[in-house]
């Protein structure tokens, strides 16, 4: 390793935590090369002396634990499996400092404190139902985050569409930011890759219950591409039609979204998971409506 880059040297010696983290913890001044902080340009010559200091920050997330009742459908030391419920705010952000699942979760397991975005590896949008995975420690969220940058975690959706789609498809096309609106994304040819599969469950007379499967987790993919294709999901205020030809269709109050299927490689035993989810009780209710 004689000549090679500090965070290089680390990301040999550590291959279960991230590049990224790494770099983050020398920069922080947890590494130290012959009892001194280095920064990222330190070059390792052989002989020295190298300290890593993996001491969980508490400070690393200074929002705070809530009581709130979590859906949780598995969990071990390693992992947590969540069906979280429509209305439900993931991560804290501008107007939900509060009630969201990180604040439960910081009450259910105090100590994903110490941990990135408490372990969440991955979010749904508030009004999207069903499965998520939040990691318990450090090494099962690098692992399940690189699983997902390898694209083996299968993430399937039910979503329910206007019109009526022909057939089963595939929609690729880059998702970026609204180059006018900037709290909405768009198919955009500066955007980053986007592909989603998506294939037809049942037809209605003037919608389509289809499922989803994402090869790429851009935000908002599921509904930023079907609309592109003219199929927005029901009930989607950004998106969406503002107002179509069914009165029962334009009643329903949220994005008809549900993530019903969840299968990964656990972390540490290297088992095949998959959990599934049922459709919640208003999507349910709206679908028994439409069938003939």
């Amino acid at each position: 390793m004689a000549g090679l880059r500090i965070d290089l040297i680390l990301a040999r010696l550590f291959p279960e935590i991230s590049r990224s983290r790494l770099q983050s913890w020398i920069k922080e001044g947890k590494v130290r090369v012959n009892g001194k902080s280095v920064d990222l340009r330190h070059k390792a010559w052989g002989g020295e002396t190298v300290e890593l200091d993996t001491t969980p920050d508490n400070s690393t997330t200074a929002d705070a634990a809530e009581a709130i009742a979590l859906p949780i459908v598995f969990e071990d030391a390693q992992m947590i499996i969540i069906d979280k419920p429509v209305g439900l705010v993931v991560h804290p952000g501008n107007g939900n400092r509060s009630g969201t699942l990180l604040n439960a979760l910081l009450h259910h397991a105090p100590e994903l404190q110490g941990l990135p975005r408490a372990g969440i590896v991955h979010r749904l949008d508030k009004d999207t139902s069903g499965l998520l995975v939040v990691a318990k420690t450090l090494e099962a969220q690098t692992e399940l985050v690189r699983q997902l940058q390898a694209r083996t975690v299968k993430r399937h959706y039910l979503a329910l569409v206007h019109g009526v789609v022909a057939r089963d498809g595939v929609v690729e096309a880059p998702i970026g930011r609204h180059p006018l609106q900037r709290t909405r994304m768009a198919v955009n040819p500066h955007g980053r890759e986007a592909r989603t599969w998506y294939s037809v469950q049942q037809r209605f007379e003037k919608s389509t219950l289809i499922e989803c499967r994402l090869d790429t987790g851009r935000t908002h993919q599921i509904r930023v591409h079907m609309a592109s294709v003219n199929h927005p999901l029901v009930g989607d205020a950004t998106y969406g039609k503002r107002k179509s030809s069914s009165a029962l269709l334009d009643a329903f109050p949220r994005q008809a979204l549900h993530a019903w299927r969840l299968g990964l490689t656990h972390p540490a035993t290297r088992d095949e998971c998959q959990w599934e989810s049922p459709l919640p009780g208003d999507f349910s209710q709206l679908l028994d409506t439409l069938a003939p």
